[in-house]
């Protein structure tokens, strides 16, 4: 877990030095290229997990982490993907879901509102699991009676 966090810090130190690097110069194509310098580190991390895992276990356990990591993020990008959009254009996939006087929050539209997405999903898992932490602890306290 160690060499994986080493290794992230590493990859995001020299993705970011490269982007400013490109962004001192050449501007025009700092800006063409946008967010993709930051995909690429993306891309790395996400490869240097899945090979991580493959060099410890059997090519099929590797497919199918592959395919459930691949499944999970996709479940997790619609996730936040639909909050979003919902919150920000008041549709989802085109529908309108609310009435015609409906203003969405264009902070939600903005790169930002991806992030209050996230923490508005992490505030729900967490209050989920510690209910269901309490509801547990109860459970073994009466059983323990």
């Amino acid at each position: 877990m160690r060499r994986l966090c080493r290794r992230i810090l590493v990859i995001a130190t020299f993705v970011t030095i490269a982007d400013y690097v490109i962004q001192a110069i050449s501007l025009d194509l700092h800006q063409a290229l946008g967010a993709f310098v930051f995909l690429i580190a993306v891309n790395c991390l996400i490869l240097a997990r899945a090979e991580a895992f493959a060099s410890k276990h059997t090519v099929g356990r590797s497919l199918l982490d592959g395919l459930g990591m691949g499944a999970g993020f996709t479940v997790a990008l619609c996730c936040l993907g639909a909050v979003r959009e919902v919150l920000g254009s008041g549709s989802l996939f085109g529908i309108p879901l609310f009435h015609e006087g409906f203003q969405g929050w264009a902070v939600m539209l903005l790169p930002s509102g991806g992030f209050f997405s996230l923490a508005a999903w992490l505030v729900l898992f967490s209050a989920v699991r510690q209910r269901r932490a309490a509801r547990f602890a109860s459970a073994v306290a009466a059983v323990e009676r």
